[in-house]
């Protein structure tokens, strides 16, 4: 029987100094502290950071694109590296997974990655993540490792899913870490600071809108600081530092696990209220209920519901392309029931 899985990911300027270079020390801790909840948990580390740690090798580095995946080349063995001495004082060892969006977005991929991971945790293996930014598509600040580590507990059913970010959680208007958060709602995003560190792409607003996500499907989700004022990995987990948010009832299997998680995408449809209403009978989508249609698509692709307000209600693996729901036949099937999940 598998152990309950954990997600921790680690932002860049959680485990860099102020250069933005790993710490070696951060690091160790890190080895440290997750070699004691692996002996309960299967784990999957998202670690940030690969650019950082290969930038001082690209001449006149200034952070474009093309220079961006040149240092993520040079940095992510040298991070994976670093991970590996780490763990191996503890008799663990590590693998390295680089991965892209279609990884999630296609049932097979899913199932493959899934299936090798799997493998690892049975061998005692802590697999480490990465978006693959070397060959991506998408220029890298489209995508960050918050929603990488939301995919990976989101569809994979972790139990908790953990984040460390500078900031040691999320801080009220008296730059104070609220200890518990029930629900993510409008109030809770109001918190939310608009500056971002530096260093990393992705700031509160993108851990708390994949918090959501998360929280949605059922994983318990933990904001904290892994420096040593902060309390690090073995506190947060305990809920004695950081920001804990609730799981919230999801009775999903494990296909709709993947539908929802698969859904993080550019593209999505904004649908009038009969739709919503039909969906939530269990109805299937039709071209009608379709007021607006965001980006490019194809069939067979997941995509993001939303209502009027853009707020996201469920996500759909679509029966037609984005193309030819411009067609606007009424009663074209944009979605099947059987494809559809209610968030």
């Amino acid at each position: 029987m598998m152990k309950p899985l954990l997600v921790v990911k680690f932002g860049t300027s959680a485990i860099t100094n102020e250069d933005g270079i790993p710490d070696d020390k951060v690091i160790d801790r890190i080895a440290s502290e997750l070699s004691i909840l692996h002996k309960d948990h299967s784990l999957v580390i998202v670690s940030s950071g690969a650019v950082g740690a290969g930038k001082s090798f690209i001449a006149n580095y200034d952070g474009k694109i093309a220079k961006r995946k040149a240092a993520a080349a040079i940095g992510n063995p040298l991070l994976i590296a670093k991970f590996k001495e780490a763990f191996a004082k503890h008799d663990l060892n590590v693998a390295q997974s680089l991965c892209e969006r279609r990884h999630f977005a296609k049932r097979e991929l899913f199932l493959q990655l899934k299936e090798t991971y799997h493998e690892l945790w049975s061998n005692g293996i802590i697999p480490i993540a990465n978006e693959n930014d070397v060959i991506s598509d998408r220029e890298l600040k489209f995508s960050d490792n918050d929603e990488l580590a939301t995919l990976i507990a989101a569809g994979f059913g972790a139990s908790q899913l953990m984040i460390a970010t500078e900031a040691g959680g999320l801080l009220d208007s008296d730059k104070k870490v609220v200890s518990h958060v029930p629900v993510i709602d409008e109030s809770v995003m109001d918190l939310v600071d608009t500056s971002t560190s530096g260093l990393g792409l992705g700031g509160m607003s993108s851990k708390l809108t994949f918090a959501k996500l998360a929280t949605k499907m059922g994983v318990k989700v933990t904001i904290f600081g892994i420096k040593l004022h902060q309390g690090g990995i073995l506190e947060a987990y305990e809920a004695k530092s950081g920001t804990r948010f609730d799981a919230q009832k999801a009775n999903l299997s494990a296909r709709n696990k993947w539908l929802a998680s698969g859904g993080l995408t550019s593209a999505y449809l904004i649908l009038d209220d009969g739709a919503i209403q039909a969906l939530s009978n269990r109805k299937s989508l039709l071209a009608v209920g379709v007021t607006k249609v965001k980006g490019d698509f194809g069939k067979g692709e997941v995509v993001e519901l939303k209502n009027s307000a853009k707020e996201v209600i469920g996500v759909a693996r679509t029966s037609v392309s984005s193309s030819g729901i411009s067609e606007k036949k009424q009663n074209l099937q944009i979605a099947h029931a059987n494809d559809i999940v209610i968030l």
